[in-house]
């Protein structure tokens, strides 16, 4: 009977653990970027490359939030403006928009940011979990909340943002 109780005790820590590291952000090298007076972070490993914004080819009926294609040598990456996502105030084009190419679901996806800031190296103990709010306990793509200085830095998890649904086939 004391096994099969500390069965069930090891396997209930292992499904805790492994919620917890799907669940919150781990330590590492974060890409800061903004949008609107809001900052944000992806893990680095994700990043492919960072481009000036250049108006993509628009998609009849495709949702507002993705603004169309790019053709990036040879391979047609869609642009998804986390401006109109998330629902920021304003989605001006300036001479400091630019679009981040990132590895997600196994799909190469271009999001246009306001502004890129830095690549952070975030400790354990400057990441917090987000806070659960009323209701449906918040946005399951914040995985974290970063100090760095006087700053706040939501750490997003793409995969969780970039719905699949949405693409569909691209």
């Amino acid at each position: 009977m004391e096994m099969i109780n500390e069965g069930e005790r090891i396997a209930s820590h292992e499904a805790a653990r492994k919620h917890e590291s799907t669940a919150s952000a781990a330590p590492g090298e974060y890409l800061s970027y903004k949008l609107g007076a809001e900052e944000y972070g992806v893990d680095i490993t994700r990043v492919q490359e960072i481009r000036s914004y250049e108006a993509p080819t628009r998609i009849p009926h495709a949702p507002a939030c993705i603004k169309g294609v790019v053709n990036l040598r040879g391979v047609i990456v869609p642009i998804v403006d986390l401006r109109l996502k998330l629902g920021c105030e304003t989605a001006e084009i300036t001479s400091f928009t630019v679009v981040i190419v990132l590895a997600v679901r196994g799909r190469v996806v271009g999001i246009v940011v306001d502004a890129v800031s830095d690549v952070l190296d975030l400790d354990a103990a400057s990441i917090k979990p987000p806070p659960t709010l009323p209701g449906d306990g918040g946005p399951q793509f914040v995985t974290g909340i970063a100090s760095v200085g006087d700053r706040m830095l939501m750490l997003v998890d793409m995969n969780q943002l970039l719905d699949e649904n949405e693409f569909g086939s691209f």
